[in-house]
């Protein structure tokens, strides 16, 4: 074979891949990214004020939009959770106090009521026994069980989209109604956590900061300021019914069961229970808070899946995500 045909040969195979590097930028994409990039600056800007968090938002989406084909289908799929966070964000912007009243005494009452513990001899809420009886081992493990409560979520979506891209959708879809039907429970019933309780009685103070409570001690078990860090940022303070902290779990562990993740799920079930346990022990969710993150969970879940499996226009758009991303 001589060396213009081998050159022609090389040349031919060259051309699909420069042209397919070409699609990577068309003027569809291009614009499609700019104006997703600036209508996100821009809102945030007005309803919340400008953070770096945003410029950090923004670079991430464009180098994984512009990379490669594989990273433009991941960064698609994964938009799921970039929504979540970017409502989750503009919360700051509608506090959910400024629509019905915070409910702070009586569901303080409720919880002693129900789930009251005696400590010697007061009746006192589960957050309050742990509160005086609490360890440095369950301080450790609690917080890195707390740590787990985003992380594991979003690792248990990356295996999925890999392996199985409809049950990658199934599952952060699931995740993403979960959210919207717990946000608005936040403005349906606001509510405060226990450590408000502890920190401020029943008076309600709108401005009151995020607050660490008792995972204040891992922090200073490992000299660091992570959680610290974590709750300086929260939405709004007065959002702990439901606990989405409890109900993130829930999911992985129904999708783990789903799609037979073996032995995961041991792990999954075992993660469940301890960040139930973490939501309570270091006062960031009383136990009402925990059943109701559960039910929301649940109600999330059969719903989506209904409306995936049983609707014309769920089937036909879940349809559509897969063909989009493959």
């Amino acid at each position: 074979m001589n060396n213009d045909v081998k050159e022609s040969i090389v040349a031919s195979r060259d051309i699909p891949q420069l042209e397919v590097d070409k699609s990577l930028f068309s003027k569809r994409s291009l614009v499609f990214a700019a104006i997703a990039s600036l209508t996100y600056l821009l809102l945030s800007v007005i309803l919340i004020g400008f953070k770096t968090d945003q410029l950090v938002l923004i670079a991430l989406f464009n180098v994984m939009y512009f990379s490669s084909h594989v990273t433009r289908k991941f960064i698609t799929g994964f938009s799921i959770f970039i929504v979540f966070w970017i409502i989750f964000d503009y919360m700051k912007a509608f506090p959910n106090y400024k629509y019905n009243t915070v409910h702070i005494e009586s569901l303080y009452n409720a919880e002693k009521t129900l789930f009251g513990i005696h400590l010697n001899g007061i009746l006192v809420t589960p957050n309050e026994y742990w509160l005086s009886n609490h360890k440095p081992f369950l301080d450790v493990i609690t917080g890195f069980a707390y740590l787990c409560w985003v992380p594991v979520p979003l690792i248990f979506a990356g295996i999925l989209f890999f392996r199985n891209r409809k049950h990658f959708f199934y599952f952060s879809l699931t995740f993403l109604l979960v959210n919207i039907i717990g946000f608005i429970g936040y403005y349906i019933y606001p509510a405060a956590p226990p450590w408000y309780v502890q920190l401020r009685g029943f008076e309600f103070i709108a401005s009151t900061p995020g607050n660490t409570a008792g995972l204040a001690r891992f922090d200073s078990f490992f000299h660091v300021s992570i959680f610290h860090g974590l709750y300086s940022k929260s939405s709004n303070v007065f959002a702990a019914m439901p606990s989405l902290h409890s109900a993130y779990p829930v999911i992985v562990l129904y999708y783990g069961l789903k799609y037979k993740a073996g032995y995961w799920n041991i792990f999954f079930a075992l993660l469940t229970a301890t960040i139930w346990f973490s939501a309570v022990y270091n006062s960031h969710h009383y136990v009402l808070d925990i059943i109701m993150g559960v039910i929301c969970a649940i109600a999330g879940i059969f719903l989506f899946r209904f409306l995936a499996d049983k609707t014309a226009i769920g089937r036909k758009w879940m349809k559509r995500l897969v063909e989009v991303t493959t």
